[in-house]
């Protein structure tokens, strides 16, 4: 007796089956015309999927991405075509450069109507298009049977290789239509990664045994590494460099744990960086060349090893598959490392020493710390305390440390901070902004009250795009233009949303008023009244 056929269910049905079976349990989203059906379909599973409903498009894809972050598992966001696409294309952007495993579901006008410029609600030129620029993998679903195959195929190029976003979009009659479904419930196949090549990994502890000053570089590539990484700097006696994306891969109170301006005293002796998961873009574009250093690469992205310069080695694999082989090698023998503990202590209180002119920074990075506890979540912002935190604040874990990396993107920190704490609700979690940054995302406050995501908030209040400003003084004769802001009452502005408004003038009041935060069931709001502060811009 074979098995009946599978009953005909909506292409809403079979994305959110799809969702589920890969083990999606919340959605950021907006809901919209175009995807109508999906929303009609979340609502029969509400009971698996927690829908957080932001209230514009961009919130929607930062919070999934600081969920990504946070986690480094997949989240998932909706938005409409269209100009919900548009809306959210800069969370999409920081997504592809921080390596994000984002999957960004977007509906589109009817099949019958792409391309064809009659002007439907929300359509835009070349949607698709758009995604692959954004995007690893970016695909549009014709008919609802193909929706299990193609949610499968983007979530496994999410996971294969190196992590990015991927795109699908499904046009809303397409979300409608009912037809049997095959295999609904069937996960994504298992990630894909390269074999080991032993041969190059036998050359790359070759020549890290016989180097006598290696450094070790790290990105975010190394996030899932971190012991075996430490083992590796404990095991060379190396310095190691993290900067933006791979703190907390080191212990900051390991005296081998370096940020990278930090480490530049020491590159003129090193005569080989081992690059992992990292592009080694500031060292090899700004500070001095020597022929004569070896650069050795692990990554799992084999365009990445000669992106700047030609690597001696680059090794193409999972850092979770070569580094226990890789330690495992170096165990054999004795390595000619000359490293002295005394030698980065010196560079370290050197480092110590010229970064105490960032002050106020220091004090309020401290109070923050302390108030957070050993594995609170910072998520930085384009602000100087934020700029600073790259710097010297101490960072003990993975996924703690959550920064904009290159691409830069003002106004992301606070909707990402949403949700890298509604995904981790078990810590404290704090959003560091700036009173220019934060408004572009203000509206979210109200996503954070219906949400109760009980998020800290310390909002430094210049009254100023305080960066820029700071270069027209200071390098452009202080011709001054577009750069001073006009600011609500922060405090006020919380209270009408109804989070909790607070002002604190010092750092001991900033620790006190964040422990307060940390202990209640919603978003708090922390305004800081600060002036100018010393630009980070000085340390190379």
């Amino acid at each position: 007796m074979t098995n009946a056929a599978p009953e005909p269910i909506t292409g809403g049905q079979a994305v959110v089956r799809s969702l589920i079976a890969n083990g999606v349990k919340t959605l950021f989203a907006l809901p919209g015309v175009q995807n109508d059906w999906l929303f009609n379909a979340l609502y029969d599973y509400r009971d698996a999927v927690n829908v957080i409903h932001t209230r514009h498009e961009q919130g929607a894809a930062y919070m999934a991405l600081g969920a990504a972050l946070a986690t480094g598992e997949l989240a998932a966001c909706s938005v409409v075509p269209g100009p919900g696409v548009l809306n959210a294309a800069a969370a999409l952007a920081t997504a592809y450069a921080l390596n994000a495993k984002l999957l960004f579901l977007t509906g589109q006008i009817p099949l019958p109507l792409i391309g064809r410029g009659t002007g439907a609600l929300h359509e835009i030129s070349d949607q698709l298009g758009i995604l692959r620029g954004l995007t690893k993998f970016a695909l549009r679903i014709e008919h609802p049977s193909e929706i299990p195959a193609g949610l499968n195929a983007a979530i496994h190029a999410i996971q294969s290789g190196r992590p990015r976003p991927a795109a699908v979009e499904i046009p809303m009659d397409v979300l409608a239509q009912r037809a049997r479904v095959p295999d609904a419930e069937c996960a994504a196949r298992p990630s894909t990664a390269p074999l080991v090549d032993i041969e190059q990994l036998t050359a790359i502890s070759d020549a890290l045994m016989s180097a006598e000053a290696p450094m070790i570089f790290v990105g975010s590539g190394a996030l899932g590494v971190a012991p075996q990484v430490r083992a590796l700097a404990r095991r060379l006696g190396a310095p190691v460099v993290a900067y933006r994306t791979g703190r907390g891969i080191m212990d900051s109170r390991d005296p081998q744990s370096f940020v990278l301006p930090a480490a530049r005293s020491l590159w003129p002796r090193c005569d080989l960086a081992l690059s992992l998961g990292s592009n080694l873009r500031l060292p090899l574009q700004n500070w001095e060349a020597k022929a004569s250093r070896q650069i050795l690469r692990i990554d799992i992205d084999p365009s990445s090893h000669s992106l700047l310069r030609k690597p001696a080695i680059g090794l193409t694999a999972r850092l979770e598959d070569a580094l226990p082989l890789l330690l495992e090698a170096l165990n054999s023998g004795p390595n000619s490392s000359q490293w002295k503990p005394s030698d980065l202590l010196s560079a370290q209180e050197a480092w110590t020493d010229r970064v105490s002119v960032l002050q106020p920074q220091i004090p309020y990075l401290a109070a923050i710390r302390a108030a957070m506890g050993e594995h609170g979540v910072f998520v930085d912002e384009l602000t100087q305390v934020g700029f600073a935190s790259r710097l010297v604040l101490p960072v003990y874990h993975p996924r703690t440390f959550i920064s904009t990396g290159y691409m830069g993107t003002l106004g992301w920190g606070f909707p990402t901070a949403l949700g890298a704490k509604a995904a981790r609700p078990d810590v404290p979690v704090v959003s560091v902004t700036g009173d220019g940054g934060f408004m572009f995302a203000v509206a979210e406050l109200a996503t954070a009250v219906q949400h109760r995501i009980p998020l800290a908030i310390v909002l430094f209040n210049n009254g100023q795009y305080g960066n820029v400003q700071q270069m027209q003084r200071d390098q452009y004769g202080g011709r001054i233009i577009a750069t001073n802001l006009v600011n609500p009452d922060f405090v006020a502005l919380a209270a009408s949303f109804g989070a909790r408004g607070r002002r604190a003038t010092d750092p001991s009041q900033l620790r006190a008023e964040l422990e307060q935060a940390f202990s209640g069931s919603g978003p708090t709001l922390i305004e800081v009244p600060v002036g100018d502060m010393p630009s980070v811009d000085q340390f190379r």
